[in-house]
C-alpha cells in the first residue's frame, strides 16, 4: 500500500496532512506530512528529500508499516458525542496513551545486526504517523486512532535498517494492556466521568451508557448488510472490476444513509451528529439528559493485595499461552500484571503505578518455572516461562499414564471382519486402518490411541468395537469433551454416550475458579456434602466402571490436561482402560492441550487412520491429508498451489470484502437448500457476519420482526434464525454448541428445531435464550468442530486448526479466503496458516522449543572474546544451540512416528550433519576442558572466566525424560 492509498483508505475527511511523531531516547518531536511526503515515508524514504533509508524493500511481501490501534469501549465514543467536556477529556486520554505507546516502542523494540541478524541493535529513533477517526467504516460513533510505525528505524549505531517485526508483534499484548490500564485508572478521565455523572462497570464500559452500545452495533450490522447488497449490485454492473476508493466511499455512505431521514448522499458533520443523537434518543431519551455529578471511588495503591494481583497476572499469561504449549514471555507476564492492576480499582497517574506493576511481575515469577534458567538474560519476547501449576499438570499426567501402561493383545482381524459384516449396512465396510483400530479398542491394552484426519470414519469403526467388547462381556463407555459431541457420537454409533465431565462428576470431581480466576479441580469423598447441591456424595451411581471396561473418549484432541488427569485417576481406581479417539490437529481444548498426545506417547497400541471417506471428490480427500500437517513451508506452499488451481482460494482486497464474500456464500448455498459452514477467526467477526445475514434475510422477507426474543449479548433473535445454544440444560434437553432453527417465539419460551432434523424439537425459556442462545450462521472453529456440511468457507486470519477444520467440513465444496493483492501472496498466506508449531507435550519439549526460539532471536552483544579460548567457548555454545535445534526436530519426528505406529523418519542429511557436528563438538569440548584445567594460560597470560557456562551444552547428554523436571 502506498502512502497516498493509505491516506485515502483511512482518512475521515479531505485532510491532506497527517501528524508525524519522531521519538528519540524518549523525547518526542512532531511535524506534518502531506500526501506526497506520506507516500515517500511509507515507502521507506526520507519524506523531505526522498533519500532511501537503508536497504530498499522490494519484496511484495515486505511490511512497510506496522499498524497499532488506540481503541476504547464503544460507550466512550457515545459519551464524547453527547458531552463536549467528555469529548475533550477523551481526546486528552488518547493523547497520553499515544505518548506511552510510542515511547514504549522506542524503548522495547530493536533492529538486527550481524550474520543472520543475531545481534540485537537498540533503537535511537523511530517515526510514527497518527491518523484520527471519529467514526467506524459504517459511519457510527467509534473514536479511535491508528498509529503507523515505520519499519525503517535508526539504530544506536547510526544506521537505518528494519525493525524486528517479530518482537513488535509479540509486544502488542503489552500495548493492548496499556490501553486497558489507561481507560480504567487514568485520574483525569475518571474525574471527568464523575463530574458528568458517569461510572465504569466491571468490564470497563461506562455503566450509564452501556445499554446504547448494542442497539448502535445492531444498526452498524444493518449497514453492513446494506453495503453487501450495494457491492453485489455494483459488481454485477461492472464485471471483472474491483471498486476503487471513491466507489467504496460512496457505497459506505449510501449504506449508512439507507432508511435514515433525508438519506444524505454526503455525510455532513453537523447533520451526522444530529442523526446519531436522534437514534440514541430513540433507544433511551434519558441518555441525552445531563446527569448530576457522582464521586470517584478508588482503591489506594498501598491497600491492594499484591500477591493476589500476581496470581491474576499468572492466570492471565497462562490462559493466553495455550497455543504455545503453556509457555509465555516476560512481555506476556507484564501484560497480565498490567491488566490485573487495571481491574484493581486503583485510580492514579501512570508513573505512580510502575513500581506496583514491577512488583506484581516479580511476585508472579515466583510461581513460574524458568525453562531457560541456564541461559541467563533473554529478550522480553521469548516465551521461556511456564506457570508452575501447568508444569505440575503436565508432569502429573505423564506419571499417571506411565502407571496405567500395560501391554495386551488385539482382537483377531478375522473376528473384526465377521463382526463388521453383522453390524454394518451391506454397503459399508471397514478399511484396514478402521479394522486395526476396532481390534485395538476391543483388545486388552490398557491405553489405546486412535488418531486420524477429518472424515476418516472413526465413528463407524466404534460401532464394530462396541460389539466386539460386548461379546467379551465388557462394556464400552463412550464419552466426549462436550455433550453435543457425545450426542453426535451416540446417534452414529447407536450407543449411550455422555460428556466426559458428566462421567467425572459422577465419580465426585468438581471444578471451578479460585479468587485469581485460575481453574481448580477438587474431589468429593464418599460421605462428604456437595457444597453446590447440599446433597451427600455416596459414590458413582450412573456410570459404574468395572475392570476390563473400555472408556472411549471421542474427539479426544479437545480434552484438556485437567480433565485428562481426573479421567486417569478414575481409570486407575476402577481398572478400566482408556482409548482416545480423535485428532490433535483439529480444534484445541479451551484449556491446555496435549492430553491425547501425552497418552499416545505411552500407549502400547497406537493406530492411525489414513483413508478419508467424507468428500465427494477423492482427489480433494487426498489433498486434505497433505493440508493436515505439512512438513515445511515449501510443502505447505505446494498444497496451497493445488488449492488455488482447484479454485479453493478466494482472494479479496480487505477484511470488509472478506465479510461480504462470506455473507454472499450463505445466500448462494441456502438458495439450493444446501448447508454451508462459515468459519471465522474470532467471535466478534462471527457476530458481525451473523447479524449482517439476519438483516439481509429480514429485508428479503425470509424473517419477520413481529415476534422477537433477546439473545446472548442482547442479540435480536427472530423466528427462522439459525442459532446455537451455549449451555447444557438437562430440563430443556439442549446441549452446549448444538445448532437449531427458531420455529416459534411465544410470550414465555422459544421453540427450537434441530438443524437437519425437523422432528427434533425443544423449548427453552426466554431467560435461557437471553443468557445462552446466539445467532449461528457463522462461528469459530470450536462452534463448527464435529459438523459435516455441504460446503464450507473459511475466513482470513484463522490458525492451522481453524483452516484444517474449516476446509474439511464441506462434502462438496471448501474454500479459504485470503486478503491479498496477488495470487502468489494469497497462496503464501494460506500456506502460512497451515504451519503448526512443534507439539510440546512434556516439559522437555517445552524447554527445547524455548531454546530453539531463543537461538533464532537477536541478542544483546556480549563482551568480545578476550582470547582464543573464549572464542572456543563461544563456538561450543553456538554448536550446542544447533544440536538442540536438531534434537527438537528429531523429537518431533519421533512423536509423530509413534502416533503413526512406525519408526521415526528423519532425513539422512540431518542425521549426517548431527553426527559430524557432535563429533566436532566432543573434540573441541575435550580440548577446551583440558585447557581450562590449567591454572595459567601462558599464551594469553590470563585466567579463564569459569563463571560463564557453555550455553545449552546439556544437549550432548542422552535422551531426556518425558516427565522429569530438570532445574
Amino acid at each position: 500500500m502506498t502512502g497516498v492509498e493509505a491516506l485515502a483508505a483511512y482518512a475521515d475527511s479531505g485532510s491532506a496532512r497527517v501528524t508525524r511523531y519522531t521519538v528519540e531516547q524518549g523525547g518526542i518531536a512532531t511535524d506534518g506530512l502531506d500526501a506526497e511526503e506520506l507516500r515517500r515515508w511509507v515507502d521507506g524514504h526520507d519524506p523531505r528529500t526522498d533519500a532511501p533509508r537503508g536497504r530498499e524493500l522490494r519484496s511484495p511481501h515486505a511490511d512497510l508499516i506496522l499498524d497499532g490501534t488506540i481503541n476504547a469501549p464503544k460507550s466512550y465514543s457515545i459519551a464524547a458525542l453527547i458531552n463536549d467536556d467528555l469529548a475533550s477529556e477523551f481526546e486528552a486520554l488518547q493523547d497520553r496513551l499515544r505518548t506511552r505507546i510510542i515511547t514504549t516502542w522506542q524503548r522495547e523494540l530493536n533492529a538486527r545486526r550481524g550474520a543472520g541478524g543475531s545481534i540485537r541493535e537498540r533503537l535511537h529513533r523511530i517515526e510514527v504517523v497518527e491518523l484520527q477517526h471519529r467514526r467506524s467504516r459504517a459511519l457510527d460513533p467509534h473514536i479511535h486512532r491508528h498509529l503507523w510505525l515505520s519499519v525503517k528505524v535508526l539504530g544506536e549505531d547510526g544506521k537505518w535498517s528494519n525493525v524486528d517485526s517479530r518482537v513488535a508483534m509479540k509486544l502488542h499484548t503489552l500495548i493492548n494492556a496499556e490501553g486497558e490500564l489507561a481507560a480504567r485508572t487514568d485520574p483525569e478521565w475518571l474525574e471527568a466521568l464523575a463530574r458528568n455523572g458517569y461510572t465504569l462497570d466491571g468490564e470497563g464500559e461506562i455503566a450509564e451508557l452501556a445499554s446504547a452500545v448494542r442497539p448502535l452495533s445492531r444498526r452498524s450490522n444493518q449497514i453492513e448488510a446494506n453495503r453487501a447488497k450495494l457491492l453485489l449490485g455494483w459488481r454485477s454492473e461492472h464485471p471483472s472490476q474491483e471498486p476503487d476508493h471513491d466507489v467504496l466511499q460512496q457505497i459506505d455512505r449510501l449504506a449508512w444513509a439507507k432508511n435514515r431521514p433525508n438519506k444524505p448522499g454526503v455525510v455532513d458533520e453537523e447533520e451526522w451528529e444530529l442523526l446519531i443523537r436522534d437514534e440514541l434518543r430513540a433507544v433511551d431519551p434519558a441518555l441525552l439528559i445531563a446527569r448530576p455529578p457522582t464521586r470517584t471511588r478508588a482503591t489506594a495503591i498501598e491497600n491492594v493485595d499484591r500477591d493476589l494481583l500476581a496470581a491474576r497476572a499468572i492466570v492471565d499469561a497462562d490462559s493466553r499461552s495455550t497455543a504455545c504449549g503453556g509457555r509465555f514471555s516476560n512481555y506476556d507476564l507484564r501484560a497480565g500484571a498490567t491488566r490485573a492492576v487495571a481491574a484493581s480499582g486503583i485510580v492514579a497517574p501512570r508513573e505512580n503505578m510502575q513500581e506496583l506493576i514491577d512488583d506484581v511481575v516479580a511476585r508472579g515469577l515466583v510461581h513460574t518455572v524458568d525453562l531457560l534458567e541456564q541461559e541467563g538474560d533473554r529478550p522480553g519476547h521469548i516465551k521461556g516461562y511456564m506457570a508452575a501449576s501447568t508444569v505440575g499438570l503436565k508432569v502429573e499426567l505423564a506419571a499417571r499414564y506411565d502407571m496405567l501402561t500395560r501391554t495386551g493383545e488385539r482382537v483377531r482381524h478375522e473376528d473384526i471382519v465377521d463382526i463388521s459384516r453383522e453390524t454394518l449396512p451391506r454397503d459399508v465396510t471397514l478399511d484396514e486402518g478402521q479394522s486395526d483400530a476396532a481390534a485395538a479398542i476391543a483388545g486388552t491394552d490398557r491405553l489405546v490411541s486412535v488418531t486420524g484426519p477429518a472424515g476418516a470414519g472413526k465413528t463407524t469403526m466404534l460401532r464394530v468395537a462396541r460389539t466386539a467388547l460386548e461379546r467379551q462381556g465388557r462394556h464400552l463407555v463412550l464419552v466426549a469433551p462436550t455433550k453435543k459431541a457425545a450426542s453426535v457420537a451416540a446417534r452414529e454409533i447407536g450407543a449411550t454416550a455422555l460428556s466426559l465431565h458428566a462421567l467425572l462428576a459422577d465419580y465426585g470431581w468438581r471444578w471451578g475458579r479460585d479468587e485469581a480466576g485460575g481453574e481448580i479441580w477438587t474431589r468429593l469423598e464418599v460421605g462428604e456434602t456437595d457444597a453446590r447441591t447440599g446433597a451427600v456424595f455416596t459414590g458413582p451411581r450412573r456410570f459404574l466402571l468395572r475392570p476390563g471396561d473400555r472408556v472411549v473418549v471421542d474427539e479426544a484432541g479437545m480434552v484438556d490436561l485437567h480433565t485428562a488427569n481426573a479421567l486417569a485417576v478414575v481409570a486407575a481406581e476402577t481398572g478400566a482402560g482408556i482409548a482416545m479417539v480423535g485428532d490433535h490437529l483439529q480444534a484445541m481444548p479451551v484449556g491446555h492441550a496435549g492430553a491425547m498426545a501425552c497418552m499416545t506417547r505411552r500407549a502400547t497400541s497406537v493406530v492411525e487412520l489414513t483413508a478419508v471417506h467424507r468428500f465427494r471428490n477423492p482427489e480433494y480427500a487426498e489433498l486434505t491429508l497433505c493440508m493436515r500437517e505439512p512438513g515445511s513451508h515449501d510443502e505447505a506452499l505446494a498444497v496451497a498451489g493445488q488449492l488455488d488451481e482447484r479454485g479453493s482460494i478466494h482472494r479479496v482486497a480487505d477484511a470488509a470484502q472478506a465479510r461480504d464474500v462470506m455473507v454472499e456464500s450463505y445466500f448462494r448455498w441456502a438458495a439450493t437448500r444446501a448447508r454451508v459452514a462459515l468459519v471465522t477467526s474470532t467471535n466478534e467477526e462471527a457476530d458481525a457476519i451473523n447479524e449482517a445475514i439476519q438483516e439481509r434475510r429480514v429485508e428479503m422477507g425470509q424473517l419477520r420482526e413481529q415476534r422477537l426474543a433477546i439473545g446472548q449479548g442482547e442479540q435480536r433473535l427472530l423466528e427462522g434464525d439459525v442459532v446455537q445454544t451455549r449451555r447444557n440444560d438437562r430440563d430443556a434437553d439442549v446441549e452446549n454448541r448444538a445448532l437449531w432453527t427458531i420455529r416459534r417465539i411465544s410470550g414465555s419460551d422459544v421453540e427450537l428445531v434441530a438443524l437437519g432434523d425437523s422432528g427434533d424439537r425443544r423449548r427453552v425459556s426466554l431467560e435461557y435464550a437471553a443468557d445462552h442462545v446466539h445467532l449461528a450462521y457463522a462461528s469459530t472453529v470450536h462452534g463448527i468442530q464435529g459438523e459435516t456440511t455441504d460446503a464450507s468457507v473459511v475466513g482470513p486470519g484463522v490458525d492451522a486448526s481453524g483452516l484444517y477444520v474449516g476446509m474439511t467440513r464441506g462434502r462438496v465444496h471448501n474454500e479459504a479466503i485470503a486478503i491479498a493483492r496477488t495470487p502468489a501472496v494469497a497462496r503464501d498466506q494460506v500456506a502460512a496458516s497451515m504451519m503448526r508449531g512443534s507439539q510440546e507435550v512434556s516439559i522437555d519439549d517445552s524447554r527445547r522449543a524455548a531454546r530453539v526460539e531463543l537461538g533464532r532471536a537477536a541478542r544483546d552483544p556480549g563482551p568480545q572474546p578476550a582470547s582464543p579460548l573464549e572464542a572456543q567457548r563461544d563456538w561450543l555454545s553456538q554448536a550446542a544451540r544447533t544440536l538442540l535445534d536438531i534434537d527438537q526436530r528429531e523429537a518431533d519426528a519421533a512423536a509423530r512416528a509413534h502416533g503413526r505406529g512406525g519408526a521415526a523418519n528423519t532425513s539422512a542429511d540431518l542425521d549426517d550433519a548431527k553426527e559430524r557436528l557432535l563429533a566436532r563438538y566432543q573434540l573441541v569440548n575435550h580440548q577446551y576442558s583440558v585447557r581450562v584445567g590449567r591454572a595459567e594460560i601462558g599464551t594469553v597470560g590470563a585466567r579463564v572466566d569459569r563463571s560463564r557456562p557453555i550455553q545449552g551444552a546439556s544437549v550432548v547428554r542422552g535422551p531426556a525424560s518425558d516427565n522429569g523436571l530438570e532445574r
